[in-house]
């Protein structure tokens, strides 16, 4: 979706008026970030430029989420667009009932569901993330491979069981694949990732079961 056609029709922040909109540089910290629930607040009133602060803050592991979910650069940065733009027009019916953080989480996976859905992501590889700087990067390369440094064989088998794994991670349905990654890839907590995807914790247990039961067995023959 183009934000700038959208943005002359919804009033948008002049910053999102263009497909330019790219993560910000600036590095949030403890002293300088500021609290979500008054930036909400105000973004509520009609605050642009506090929508734009949300943005900033979350910006970077929203772009990260929808690139390494889609496996596409190109595809991640129209998912991350379109998630901080539903986010803005909705932003007045935010009751926090729940963090930002898990708001903006969930609306940018279930963009990523929907267009892993008609794409029908068999084929696809998932093979690029990015960095917390903004530069994309190998998925291989954040794997662990603790043997590496034994020998020169050992590192070779665990690269090659590196690569099978992310090919095994394509073949998984969409919504196995994506609490897969949440959990493991991205480190969140099982009830962090139910509320991602408005389920229950033990909806994601059976569900990351059943992924890691598939990628077992497509990967049983490596040694």
């Amino acid at each position: 979706m183009i934000v700038s056609e959208i943005s002359k029709t919804r009033g948008v922040p002049a910053y999102m008026n263009n497909l330019g909109f790219l993560p910000s540089t600036r590095k949030a910290t403890g002293s300088s970030r500021v609290d979500d629930t008054l930036l909400i607040r105000a973004a509520q009133q009609g605050d642009a430029t506090a929508f734009e602060e949300l943005v900033r803050q979350y910006d970077r592991a929203v772009l990260r989420l929808a690139v390494h979910l889609t496996g596409s650069q190109e595809d991640g940065q129209d998912m991350y667009q379109e998630a901080f733009l539903r986010a803005y027009i909705n932003l007045g019916r935010f009751r926090f009932e729940c963090s930002f953080y898990t708001w903006i989480y969930r609306i940018v996976t279930n963009l990523c569901l929907d267009h892993l859905r008609k794409k029908n992501s068999r084929g696809r590889d998932l093979t690029t993330t990015v960095s917390p700087e903004g530069e994309e990067e190998k998925v291989l390369d954040h794997m662990p491979d603790h043997r590496a440094s034994a020998s020169p064989e050992r590192s070779a088998v665990s690269r090659e069981l590196r690569e099978r794994i992310v090919c095994a991670l394509t073949r998984l349905s969409p919504r196995e694949r994506v609490v897969f990654e949440l959990k493991h890839y991205h480190g969140l907590k099982l009830r962090t990732v139910a509320g991602i995807l408005n389920t229950t914790e033990g909806t994601i247990k059976n569900t990351l079961f059943r992924a890691t039961h598939k990628l077992r067995l497509q990967l049983a023959e490596v040694r």
